[in-house]
């Protein structure tokens, strides 16, 4: 098939596609700025703000088109929520040719930023960055199988330094319904409206930075998801076969306690401190999927234990769970800490597919940021920091539409629409003036 061929049915499988999302913006004058922005982030190009958009879609009138966009990114009252369970609509059929949806990924990310107006920004740690540094955190929740996902939540994370200024607040437009929230906390959040919308998964996967918090952990339980979540080799836990010791006989005399206990011979270890101490028979072998060039294999060890944290406020001892450790034989201690609620039966190699499979929102930044320009939005407001993130994911949604299905670590089908025609005489700004 030619190159214009290619285009004509890019082009038309992309008018379906706004089509079908645009339904839900309310207006039907805002069908076009969503085509002409969503058009715009998937075309090639450094920056993907607003005013480049403009230029790029309609370079013979940059400042009308601006003006639109901008109008319709920063201040037009459309849901962001509707439009995501649009997308989601259209998207998730596509998905799931494939399989089922097996996992609920939680994740955030940071936007680096300059200055101290841009909504939300603050002095943080910043994931792309590694480092503390002036940035924008967002929380987003994805949908995964093995062979796509989909982001379908994205939430600013807003540092009580902002949530507490009611200055702040309304120079940025945060509405009056925004209060503080833990990062844990809108995670949650965005889980429970998954599930109330009727998402089935198998598991909820998620990083050390929020698995290590015990209740975020048993929020996840509450919501009636099983849960692999990564936690910090300091996490204190009941080795296998092991558990506090019940509360003491009541003697007759004093208030009866009915809390467990812990005494000289009964005390927890750290993760890392009872990883060290399993027999070598504890350590396997395990390849979870093929990588770029090679098949990506490390070695396991998965072990019953109870977490300790604070359950000398509890009555009973926490319910066994699976922890996954994995110790990559190059290395000279182990790496990765997992705790899961899987059931008991479940093989070493399920769970090692199952924990390595959070792996796929990595992706879905790395394509939103360096395809779509995530990160691009040069507004201050509330309003229009969810709007561009709202639309990033919609062209993602058909990216991901395109190429039915993501093959792990495969290459991507080149994506074909015809940018459009300069005008003549056009020059871009700035360019010197040929006479």
């Amino acid at each position: 098939m030619g190159l214009e061929s290619k285009a004509g049915c890019s082009e038309s499988r992309f008018a379906a596609y706004v089509e079908a999302i645009t339904s839900v913006l309310g207006h039907a004058d805002r069908v076009a700025p969503f085509q002409s922005y969503c058009a715009g982030l998937l075309l090639p190009g450094d920056r993907k703000s607003v005013e480049p958009i403009a230029a790029r879609m309609q370079p013979g009138r940059v400042q009308a088109a601006h003006q639109s966009l901008h109008h319709f990114v920063a201040k037009a009252d459309w849901s962001d929520d509707m439009v995501l369970a649009a997308v989601r609509a259209h998207v998730l059929p596509i998905i799931e040719r494939y399989g089922p949806i097996r996992a609920l990924i939680i994740d955030d990310t940071g936007i680096p930023k300059k200055g101290k107006h841009s909504v939300g920004v603050a002095r943080q740690y910043c994931g792309q960055l590694g480092k503390q540094d002036n940035c924008q955190v967002a929380v987003s929740l994805s949908v995964a199988n093995d062979h796509a996902s989909l982001p379908i939540a994205y939430r600013l994370y807003l540092p009580h330094e902002w949530a507490d200024d009611a200055n702040r607040r309304a120079q940025a437009g945060v509405p009056d319904d925004v209060a503080f929230q833990t990062k844990p906390q809108i995670a949650l959040d965005q889980l429970r409206a998954a599930v109330a919308a009727g998402i089935e998964a198998e598991v909820a996967l998620v990083d050390a930075g929020y698995g290590t918090d015990t209740d975020f952990r048993d929020g996840i339980t509450e919501i009636g998801l099983p849960y692999v979540v990564g936690i910090a080799s300091s996490t204190s836990l009941w080795p296998p076969g092991e558990e506090p010791p019940p509360p003491k006989k009541w003697g007759g005399r004093g208030r009866p306690t009915s809390l467990i206990r812990r005494d000289a011979k009964h005390q927890p270890v750290s993760a890392k401190q009872m990883a060290l101490g399993l027999p070598r028979r504890a350590w396997r072998q395990v390849t979870w999927r093929e990588g770029t060039n090679t098949k990506l294999t490390s070695r396991f060890a998965a072990v019953r234990v109870r977490p300790a944290h604070r359950d000398y406020h509890r009555a009973m001892p926490r319910p066994e769970e699976w922890c996954l450790i994995e110790w990559p034989t190059d290395e000279p201690e182990p790496t990765k800490y997992f705790l899961s609620t899987l059931p008991a039966n479940i093989s070493r190699r399920e769970l090692v597919n199952t924990a390595k499979l959070r792996w796929r929102i990595e992706r879905d930044y790395q394509d939103l940021k360096q395809e779509l320009g995530l990160g691009h939005y040069e507004g201050r407001g509330w309003r229009g920091f969810h709007h561009h993130a709202t639309l990033c994911i919609a062209a993602y949604g058909f990216l991901i539409s395109e190429r039915g299905a993501i093959p792990p670590s495969g290459p991507k089908p080149a994506l074909v629409i015809k940018e459009p025609p300069l005008p003549e005489g056009y020059r871009p700004r700035g360019s010197p003036n040929p006479t």
